[in-house]
This record gives C-alpha cells, sequence and structure tokens, in this order.
C-alpha cells in the first residue's frame, strides 16, 4: 500500500471519528463501505472476521479499527487506522470535557446530552444491522440473531449466556 493511501485511509478514519457516536463501532457500516466495497482492501469474510475477534479479545472496544487496519495494509494501517479513529474524537472529548465542566447548568449542554443518546442508539443498531445481515446467509443464523434479539430487548440476564447457547450451537453443528 503506498502513502497516498495510508494517508487516504487515515483521512478517512478521522473523518468517520467525530461521528461514531457511542464507539467506533457505530461507524462500522461506512467503514465496511470503504475498505471492503469502495477499496476492496479487505473482503467482507475479512471485516466481519476483524470485528469478531476483536470484540472476544479483552481490552478496549476499539482494537477492531486496529485490526481493520492490519487487514487493509499490515503494521503501518493499523498505526494509521487506530490514529485516525483516536485523535479527531480524543480533541473533541477533550474540548467537550472542558466546555461542559464549565456550563453543565446551561440548557444548550443539557440539550445536546439529551439529543445525542438517539443518535448513539441508531448508530449502534447500524452497525448492528450490518453484522447480522452479512452473516445470516441462512435461517439458522437469521434464527439466532432474531432470538439473540429477543434475548437482550426482554432479558436482564447475562449476555455470556447467550454467547455460551451460540457456541454450543455451533459446536452441535447447528449453525
Amino acid at each position: 500500500m503506498s502513502g497516498a493511501d495510508l494517508l487516504a485511509l487515515f483521512l478517512h478514519f478521522a473523518a468517520l471519528s467525530p461521528l461514531a457516536f457511542g464507539g467506533a463501532l457505530a461507524a462500522t457500516p461506512e467503514m465496511h463501505r470503504y475498505l471492503v466495497e469502495q477499496r476492496d482492501w479487505m473482503s467482507h469474510a475479512q471485516f466481519i472476521d476483524s470485528i469478531a475477534l476483536a470484540q472476544a479479545a479483552p481490552g478496549p472496544n476499539i482494537l477492531f479499527v486496529t485490526l481493520l487496519g492490519w487487514q487493509a495494509a499490515g503494521v503501518a494501517g493499523a498505526a494509521v487506522a487506530t490514529l485516525g479513529i483516536l485523535l479527531p474524537s480524543s480533541a473533541i472529548c477533550l474540548a467537550g470535557n472542558r466546555l461542559q465542566m464549565a456550563h453543565r447548568d446551561s440548557r444548550l449542554v443539557r440539550a445536546m446530552q439529551r439529543g445525542l443518546a438517539p443518535i448513539a442508539i441508531g448508530l449502534m443498531l447500524s452497525a448492528g444491522w450490518v453484522v447480522a445481515r452479512a452473516n445470516d446467509s441462512d435461517w439458522r443464523l437469521a434464527l439466532l440473531t432474531g432470538g439473540a434479539a429477543v434475548f437482550f430487548l426482554r432479558s436482564r440476564r447475562n449476555p455470556l449466556w447467550l454467547i455460551g447457547a451460540a457456541a454450543l450451537a455451533g459446536a452441535l453443528g447447528w449453525v
């Protein structure tokens, strides 16, 4: 990958960073469009596997961005993707936190807090949709996805039970 491609990767992820309300996972639909569909730097399977691996590993939720960069361009890609997603949002958070602390009782600050919550939820749902749509290649996987959604909406149980059930279904060859 050329230096221009690495710069393009950095700038694209830097542009996504301020829009990733609720975390970088909320920006996965656009990351997928850019890395898989537009640039063809990785396959769809590599994209989904990178997210799954990073989510299964202990550590920060942002690890998947590093894996996506690594899949696209090796060590240099991992570095620029991670810096691209972290630097702008970190600077905005620092400035926003200082502003909030100075004006915490302001109507504008309260309105922004209330307004950003539904945006974060919507972005997270869109990320879930991209991953689910891609993986639900037959009726059994679609049923597993639907069951997981119902589980999360209706139950207050620990999600590890769901992960265990899905692992058992895979081990038994049901999915």
